[in-house]
């Protein structure tokens, strides 16, 4: 009626040696253990200590705090000046995030398209462009603020040659502020963009142009029906960690404009900033990142089922 187990069995130089896999299962456990337990610490614990707080009243400049439970959402969402505020950092955020993926994605992919070259000549020009990703931003930053100075800045005086005589406010004025910092994350980021897409474009078979050009498709028809659909793949990898970067943009906000001029640039991380550290409310602080965060959690996993049907993995 009960029988006994039967143990698996492997030749091993020459011996048998039986397998008992349960014996491992515990010791495996042990050696992820090690792993699961800085990813909570790091990364679930603050959450969740994120989420104790917006329950709270806490300020910077005190050690007690009490509960106040649902008082900062009620806050966030009826106040005017909260109001005012959340929507004005979450529309800069959605306008900056647009024109940064219009700008590394379609520049980063027309320079992958233009560079798909092993020559050296090519080669060179690849690596001056990717060179700024190796800059941190802050730096990055510095260097804009000095070109895009209005009265002794390169870009104005470049201008000049060009009949451009009165000076530009690039920092200082509404419209101009926010495309500047696109200029500098735009520089930045292209170099990266054009490179995975490079790499994409090498692993495309040359079979499928070969096949195309004997029916009597023209470059462009190539580049629409066999190019595009097989890098999905790769503008899907590139949409998405692209969008994550430009939501939580900080850096180089905070260097060139601080938000300003009057808000025109702040963006949804660096007011979470300014209520925790100008304003010393971590309540109302950790309230509004936990909105952002479910923000891009669910725009994302929109996004990744979406598109992941449009995906083709062919290449």
């Amino acid at each position: 009626m009960f029988q006994k187990k039967k143990l698996k069995t492997m030749e091993i130089g020459g011996r048998t040696v039986h397998l008992r896999p349960e014996k491992y299962y515990w010791s495996d456990f042990f050696m992820a253990l090690p792993a699961v337990l800085v990813l909570i610490l790091i990364t679930y614990y603050p959450v969740a200590e994120l989420i104790r707080i917006s329950f709270t009243d806490w300020r910077l400049t005190s050690r007690e705090y009490d509960y106040v439970g649902w008082k900062n959402w009620i806050w966030l969402f009826t106040a005017n000046t909260s109001k005012r505020y959340l929507f004005n950092s979450l529309r800069v955020t959605i306008i900056y995030t647009i024109g940064n993926i219009a700008i590394d994605l379609g520049i980063g992919l027309l320079l992958a398209h233009l560079f798909n070259r092993l020559t050296k000549p090519f080669a060179v020009m690849r690596a001056l462009i990717f060179m700024p990703r190796y800059i941190a931003m802050s730096s990055c930053g510095i260097i804009f603020l000095w070109m895009l100075n209005t009265d002794y800045g390169v870009i104005n005086k470049m201008l000049e040659w060009f009949g451009v005589t009165e000076h530009i406010n690039w920092l200082g004025d509404d419209q101009n502020a926010l495309i500047s910092i696109l200029l500098l994350t735009g520089w930045h980021g292209i170099g990266y963009c054009m490179m995975i897409y490079l790499s994409a474009l090498l692993g495309i078979s040359k079979d499928y142009y070969e096949a195309s050009s004997l029916d009597g498709a023209s470059g462009l028809q190539q580049f629409r029906y066999i190019t595009l659909p097989l890098l999905s793949p790769t503008t899907l990898f590139l949409f998405i960690t692209t969008f994550i970067s430009s939501m939580k943009v900080y850096q180089s906000v905070d260097v060139m404009t601080g938000g300003g001029p009057r808000q025109k640039t702040e963006v949804m991380v660096y007011y979470i900033y300014r209520l925790a550290f100008d304003d010393n409310r971590l309540d109302r602080a950790s309230v509004v990142a936990l909105l952002f965060f479910v923000i891009l959690l669910v725009v994302t996993a929109s996004t990744l089922r979406i598109t992941n049907k449009n995906v083709h993995y062919e290449a």
